[in-house]
């Protein structure tokens, strides 16, 4: 079972607390937290429920790859459905909901799938509601959508109020990661007189060598990246 480490943590500042909400619980985790270690930390090791069957999931990674931890953030006109708890930095005040069940994260009907699991095969739907045709549209595919979905997409009422500026961008190198091998290629191919853009998913550069304390060039990655 994931858990959280009672020391280290290269960017948690564990003299800044901050308290957020999940599922209305407040909580509290650290400046410098993401909002999985947030909730690890607090206890909350179950955050999710599986598509189909509807089994209870919890954190199985640390970053982009996250596959169970996707919670709606925010709400009203700035909720967000869908944002992994892995790359979300904690912040003073966030909210966090987790998705695909009812009524609660805790107790969820939908598990009686999971009992059912020899009468749902796959594509077993496309046959079974195929007819009559006008049921389709006004009661399997509510129900369906209802059961097997993961966030709820803003509405009408609560659509995103935000305005976001976009930039347009060309070169002649294009590196994607930030990880000491996407810094060297960025580095060579600029010394080299290109254009260059060097891009990375999270908000540090330097990837698994920063965090697992390697040393390059005679010096610890952190300083090398400097």
């Amino acid at each position: 079972m994931s858990h959280r480490l009672g020391t280290g943590g290269r960017l948690i500042d564990r003299t800044r607390p901050l308290d957020f909400t999940f599922n209305g619980k407040t909580m509290r985790g650290y400046a410098g937290d993401t909002l999985a270690s947030g909730l690890l930390g607090a206890g909350q090791t179950l955050v999710g429920r599986s598509f189909k069957y509807h089994r209870p999931r919890g954190i199985v990674a640390s970053g982009a790859e996250e596959p169970n931890a996707l919670v709606g953030l925010g709400e009203g006109q700035r909720f967000e459905p869908n944002q992994r708890v892995t790359t979300t930095e904690l912040f003073s005040g966030l909210k966090a909901v987790s998705q695909n069940h009812w009524p609660s994260l805790e107790f969820d009907v939908g598990a009686i799938n999971a009992k059912l699991w020899r009468f749902l095969p796959a594509g077993f739907y496309y046959k079974t509601f195929i007819s009559p045709r006008p049921l389709w549209k006004h009661v399997y595919e509510p129900i369906i959508r209802r059961s097997a979905g993961l966030g709820k997409a803003p509405d009408a009422e609560t659509r995103d109020i935000d305005r976001y500026e976009q930039l347009y961008a060309f070169c002649d190198v294009l590196v994607a990661g930030g990880g000491v091998a996407g810094i060297r290629a960025a580095l060579e191919a600029a010394q080299a007189g290109k254009r260059v853009i060097l891009t990375e998913q999270t908000a540090h550069f330097g990837g698994r060598a920063v965090v697992d304390g390697y040393e390059i060039d005679g010096q610890s990655a952190e300083s090398w990246i400097d």
